[in-house]
């Protein structure tokens, strides 16, 4: 069955309508730098999505970078077990199924999923917040791939936060050094296949925690997001080759929700397809530890007065959200 008929297939048996999402190229940014930046917080400001094409990531290296993820999660259990840093909050390497759950769920999420982080030299002064990464025996390449793959993301990610610097009426160079040797994270993750009576979902109704998220597409749909305006579930369908992009929590608390973090969900696929797998790859763009989420005043007004008065750290705000998430213990 190809991937059109089998999207079409959900489409009909979920009666979910798609988000009208403008697709948008990275590749316009060059030519009009203020246009595209226009483009793009309007559509955040609208969605709290945006759909990337010409996002510069290599298609050789998303092709690889896929091919590695399934080798990855098809290991043995006990194997990929081994790579599980009991306390850690996920940070690196393996998390098992059922570990994460969404904030306020009733069920844990339905995947399992790998974290590589950005590679520090030795001595750092982020070393005692951003662990060393944790590399598996195989499959063969798997470290090259993903440092590789982590820096092509790291590159598409800098242009978006110079457009939405320019949004925002900052200078393009805004976000620099905040991100510079920025928390980031790339996670690879597995949604296995489910029994037809499976309770929960792959991934609970949720917000990101992190500045941007940049998302590579998925071979099963079932990405939603809420729609603010109507109250109903939109799924998301980006062309072949692009890039989904979402508001995290902390870009909408440095813009006092001028741009909003959408509540978005991965829902199960109808019973003749909850036999197979759904992989994904999103890469969770974060500042370094010690930026300090201070509201911008000129997204303060006095119809949007200032919601967070108390401006708190990135590393702070990211072990809050972990322990609401479960990925750490109190």
């Amino acid at each position: 069955m190809s991937t059109a008929t089998i999207n079409r297939t959900i489409d009909t048996m979920l009666d979910t309508p798609s988000a009208q999402v403008p697709t948008l190229s990275l590749a316009d940014q060059a030519r009009d730098p203020q246009g595209f930046a226009a483009a793009l917080g309007g559509s955040f400001e609208r969605f709290g999505f945006a759909i990337v094409a010409d996002h510069g990531v290599p298609q050789d290296l998303i092709d690889r970078a896929w091919d590695e993820t399934q080798q990855l999660f098809a290991l043995p259990e006990e194997e990929k077990r081994g790579y599980f840093v009991e306390g850690a909050g996920g940070a690196r390497g393996y998390t098992p199924f059922k570990t994460e759950i969404a904030k306020d769920a009733k069920h844990v999420d339905l995947k399992e999923f790998w974290h590589v982080g950005r590679e520090l030299p030795e001595g750092h002064r982020f070393a005692g917040e951003m662990a060393p990464n944790i590399w598996p025996a195989r499959p063969k390449g798997f470290k090259d791939t993903f440092v590789e793959l982590f820096s092509a993301f790291d590159t598409a990610g800098d242009k978006l936060l110079s457009a939405i610097a320019l949004h925002l009426g900052l200078d393009e160079d805004w976000f620099d050094p905040a991100v510079r040797d920025g928390n980031s994270v790339l996670r690879l993750l597995h949604y296995p296949p489910i029994p037809v009576d499976a309770e929960g979902v792959r991934a609970g109704a949720h917000e990101d925690i992190n500045l941007i998220t940049l998302l590579l597409g998925a071979e099963e749909a079932g990405l939603e997001l809420l729609d603010r305006q109507s109250g109903r579930w939109l799924a998301i369908k980006p062309p072949e080759g692009a890039m989904v992009v979402n508001v995290g929590d902390m870009l909408q608390r440095l813009t006092n929700h001028v741009l909003p973090s959408t509540t978005h969900r991965v829902i199960n696929p109808p019973p003749e397809r909850r036999g197979h797998s759904r992989y994904s790859m999103p890469f969770f763009l974060h500042p370094a530890p010690d930026f300090l989420i201070q509201t911008l005043p000129q997204t303060i007004t006095a119809e949007n007065p200032n919601r967070y008065p108390e401006p708190i750290t990135a590393q702070d705000y990211l072990m809050q959200r972990l322990v609401e998430i479960g990925l750490i213990k109190k």
